[in-house]
């Protein structure tokens, strides 16, 4: 009986070893994705941790996706192209176009023309912001009196200079440079007669000042629209909705910076078409979470400017979304 004792007890260790060393038993999970959309105070990191939160909702079955910060778009661009890792990143088309004709920061780097879109997020849509009760009704009425154009460098200060230049009205405004954070308490306060800010909209710092201090956005005529269409580039035409913040009950012409998550050939063609899948899937409760989101639709593909990943492309081909002949 004593002679039998070590075949059996090699026989339990060489099990045992078999089902701690095994492939399956000792497999990590793969890391999650990186999506990379600016600092953590940027419009984009905002948008980038309500989208990840909708793609992980049970329901769907895209990757896990972890949200990193970045220095903006541009470098977020430089950096898909250089990096071997696939990643996911957020930028304006304009980004991507100049990237690809080799346009300063970017240099000549084959690799750009491996970017590839998924789908359009809320854009950076332009609102200039005066007091309902005041006497200034248009562009125009501005004149001789202070406005704060945006942050220094911003969208919204460019885009405030570019309408203001167009209408002949760029030395007839005194522009304010002050915090854009105490913009809406100076236009509360009467101190200026308005400012300028940029974001997906609704934004909810203005619609607080909407509950509180009567407001109106000032509109462009389609005319002027397309005047700063032709002049800047990079913009697109927008039009907040009446009703999207209290007290404003008309439409409002405007522009926007359109922007979108894109990623490179380097993802696979599985996880594209499973991140893309998910997010039209479950785009309605986004919107209910993060009513920005409300403003996106297939019809926003065309804005992109690259051509669809090969994925991505599987899933509107799939959902009979009409995708342009130069996304595909």
């Amino acid at each position: 009986m004593r002679t039998k004792t070590p075949s059996r007890l090699g026989a339990v260790l060489v099990l045992l070893c078999g089902l701690v060393f095994s492939p399956a038993s000792s497999a990590v999970p793969d890391p999650p994705l990186a999506l990379r959309a600016g600092k953590a105070d940027s419009p984009y990191h905002t948008l980038a941790i309500e989208l990840v939160a909708a793609l992980s909702q049970q329901s769907g079955d895209a990757p896990a996706i972890a949200v990193e910060e970045s220095q903006g778009s541009v470098q977020n661009v430089i950096d898909a192209a250089q990096e071997p890792a696939p990643r996911l990143f957020t930028a304006p088309p304009n980004v991507i176009s100049d990237a690809r004709r080799g346009n300063k920061p970017y240099g000549k780097n084959p690799r750009y023309a491996d970017v590839r879109a998924l789908f359009p997020i809320p854009f950076q849509t332009m609102h200039w912001i005066v007091r309902k009760d005041d006497d200034v009704k248009s562009f125009e009425d501005l004149a001789g009196h202070p406005f704060v154009p945006g942050a220094r460098g911003s969208f919204g200060e460019q885009q405030t200079e570019t309408v203001l230049k167009l209408l002949g009205l760029e030395d007839r405004v005194q522009l304010i440079d002050i915090d854009s954070n105490a913009a809406s308490s100076a236009l509360s306060s009467k101190q200026v007669a308005g400012f300028a800010t940029s974001g997906s909209y609704p934004i909810a710092s203005l619609a607080t000042l909407a509950k509180d201090t009567p407001i109106r956005l000032l509109s462009l005529t389609p005319e002027q629209v397309q005047q700063e269409l032709k002049s800047d580039g990079t913009t697109v035409g927008a039009t907040i909705p009446k009703g999207t913040y209290p007290g404003v009950d008309e439409d409002t012409k405007t522009v926007a910076l359109p922007a979108g998550i894109y990623t490179t050939r380097r993802l696979s063609n599985e996880d594209a078409y499973r991140i893309t899948k998910t997010f039209w899937t479950n785009l309605p409760t986004l919107v209910q979470n993060a009513p920005a989101w409300g403003a996106v639709t297939p019809a926003l593909l065309s804005v992109l400017k690259a051509r669809l990943h090969p994925g991505a492309l599987k899933y509107y081909l799939e959902a009979g979304i009409d995708v342009p002949a130069q996304l595909r």
